[in-house]
């Protein structure tokens, strides 16, 4: 029996995005009976509660409320604790799953314990978390920082994303390296037109289906909101773009107002966050065009989530999603024009039909859970 202890997401069940997805699909895909997974939670109650979800044994962490810093005493904790667990049952070759890299300045003593145990330390470096805006230039400057001492101490780091693997690979040529991608739910919605949720969603923001465009994401600088406005305010199209974000009550959004004024063009509408799953879908599978003007993370699961479901995808041409859409995608640049000249081209064009079914193709063979999954367990079972 190999034991996987994965530390650093916010645990199971999921009720967030990012790693509580990946965990979640992880363990309720999971084939091999030679996999006992071990999942670190994070509790606002309890400390050391085991609990049992799809066979995992969870446990929980109740981390010290530390602003910024309580993820790493959470990861601390967590690793503290997980060796505890090793000890007591005597287990032999733990795998150390760390998914993040905040921990990093303080990870050494933790990875030698890991080692003393007999352990291997793996480690999922996201993306270029030390490049988003929400963080201050010293907290920027700690991430970059804690990410070279977690490829130090790590025996492979695992990207999701083959532009993340070769940022590593050449930033850290110490280190070794795999890519195992981020997986996505192919299902379609399951709605009809008719259904009483579709009709009254696009009623209430005046909206026709395969006639807008659609963002879904988080409302955040780096994500280029105010770019994909701005070039979709200076386009000629006559087509809606329906934004579906955490919008209300984010400064962030009358800085936006001020600087693009799009309150003042009817076609741009805010209609905030949708979490009906199969609600969601429907309006990945009705759009004309998605918009993703993600830049910093590695293998972002709106765009997976688009390439599954949307025919017509207009993708920020840099290389962490270029290495997901491939020739499945047209790509736009931050340059003045290039997106709104793109809006232009294809709003001329109807059907889209032959790149839409490209792209549910290309992740239908390389971006499913189920393989993703394989491959997870073909790494924790090998003995190296």
């Amino acid at each position: 029996m190999r034991h996987v202890f994965i530390i650093g997401s916010r645990g199971l069940p999921a009720k967030y995005g990012g790693f509580e997805t990946f965990v979640a699909e992880l363990v309720k895909h999971q084939l091999s009976q030679d996999i006992q997974y071990h999942v670190a939670c994070l509790s606002d109650k309890d400390h050391h509660r085991h609990f049992t979800y799809e066979n995992v044994d969870c446990f929980t962490i109740k981390a010290p409320k530390l602003g910024p810093a309580r993820v790493i005493a959470y990861d601390m904790m967590a690793i503290q604790y997980a060796l505890s667990i090793v000890e007591r049952d005597q287990i032999k070759k733990p795998i150390f799953y760390i998914l993040g890299n905040t921990i990093g300045a303080f990870i050494a003593p933790f990875a030698r314990n890991i080692k003393k145990a007999g352990g291997l330390f793996y480690i999922n470096p996201d993306g270029l978390e030390w490049k988003r805006s929400k963080w201050s230039k010293p907290i920027q400057t700690y991430l970059k920082y804690a990410e070279k001492c977690m490829t130090k101490s790590a025996d492979l780091v695992v990207s999701d994303n083959v532009g993340i693997e070769n940022y590593i690979k050449n930033t850290y040529p110490w280190s070794k390296t795999t890519f195992i991608a981020y997986g996505t739910d192919l299902s379609p919605s399951g709605l009809m037109p008719g259904d009483t949720k579709v009709r009254q969603f696009f009623e209430r923001h005046a909206a026709k289906e395969k006639d807008y465009y659609l963002i879904v994401g988080r409302f955040v600088p780096e994500n280029n909101y105010e770019k994909v406005i701005s070039e979709f305010l200076r386009s000629k199209t006559q087509r809606d773009l329906l934004i579906v974000c955490n919008h209300e009550g984010n400064p962030y959004f009358e800085a936006l107002r001020q600087k693009t004024s799009f309150d003042q063009d009817k076609r741009v509408k805010f209609v905030g966050t949708v979490y009906d799953r199969s609600l969601l879908t429907y309006l990945r599978e009705n759009a004309f065009a998605y918009l993703h003007g993600h830049e910093v993370g590695g293998t972002n699961p709106g765009l997976l989530e688009a390439l599954a479901h949307t025919d017509l995808n207009l993708v920020l041409g840099v290389d962490f999603n270029q290495k997901v859409a491939l020739e499945t995608a047209l790509y736009w640049s931050k340059e003045d024009h290039s997106l709104s000249a793109l809006i232009n081209q294809v709003d001329q064009e109807i059907d889209f039909s032959l790149l839409g079914l490209a792209a549910k193709k290309h992740m239908a063979d390389q971006y499913t859970w189920e393989k993703i999954v394989g491959e997870y367990e073909a790494l924790f079972l090998n003995e190296s």
